[in-house]
């Protein structure tokens, strides 16, 4: 296996992964730790320049480990939700809360849906791009696990919203700009409405369900070999494909 000295990562990964990657469960953890933190900060639990607690009494509340704790903190940090103070600790940030982070007004009609599309596609490629460019070990776990949770469900005929999104949010993540992050989490409620309708489009013949598997997987590897327009270019063909396939070829006319 080559390995990427310029990344340090793996040149070559497994093309269908059977099951979740070693740290799966971890990824997991930090996904959960990291909503919990986001909601009791949201809800006012922990207000604006408030202390939160040490990673040690955070991890004894949420039940986990202080890695998982301290990697879901460095996700927040990287959001402007929370700040660090040198010797003093990690304090809600005034202006990074969720409260006034970006936010769409909610999808309302089918034109809309093709608008979200249109918006995904002038940004999730170039992130796939940049993706390519400056992922690490970690980065590609958390794809490779959403990868693995889309295997499971198309090998069971089903399609996992939840894990689409994951994939796609991971993706962004690695591309290292929270510009892009912060964008699809606004989105998440609006992409998963068009990923709902995608994925009911796709359970009638198994074949769909094994393509749209496919073309996460071509994503997946050209980022983890490093092949930055293959990944801008397999995304954005994905993300057509699946507006084509839910609109079934036809565009609507968003003329004014």
């Amino acid at each position: 296996m080559k390995v990427d000295e310029a990344n340090g990562v793996s040149a070559k990964a497994p093309a269908a992964p059977e099951g979740k990657p070693e740290r799966g469960k971890a990824v997991k953890l930090v996904d959960r730790v990291f909503d919990q933190l986001q909601e009791r900060i949201r809800s006012g639990n922990y207000p604006p320049d408030s202390r939160l607690p040490g990673e040690h009494e955070l991890a004894s509340m949420l039940g986990v480990s202080r890695p998982i704790v301290r990697d879901a903190l460095a996700r927040l940090r990287d959001q402007g939700i929370v700040y660090a103070r040198q010797g003093a600790g990690t304090f809600v940030s005034a202006h990074g809360s969720p409260t006034t982070q970006l936010s769409y007004s909610p999808v309302k009609t089918i034109a809309d849906i093709q608008r979200c599309y249109e918006f995904r596609l002038t940004i999730e490629p170039a992130a796939a791009y940049f993706a390519a460019k400056r992922r690490d070990e970690t980065a590609i776990q958390k794809i490779a696990a959403a990868l693995a949770d889309l295997r499971d469900a198309t090998s069971h005929q089903l399609h996992r919203t939840d894990a689409d999104f994951t994939f796609h949010r991971a993706v962004t993540e690695a591309a290292n700009n929270h510009y892009y992050t912060a964008s699809i989490d606004a989105l998440k409620a609006h992409i998963a409405v068009g990923m709902h309708l995608h994925g009911l489009s796709l359970l009638g013949p198994r074949q769909g369900l094994e393509q749209v598997y496919e073309e996460h997987n071509k994503i997946y590897l050209a980022i983890v070999e490093g092949r930055a327009e293959d990944a801008r270019a397999l995304m954005k063909a994905h993300l057509e494909g699946s507006q084509s396939r839910l609109f079934e070829g036809r565009a609507l006319d968003l003329s004014m």
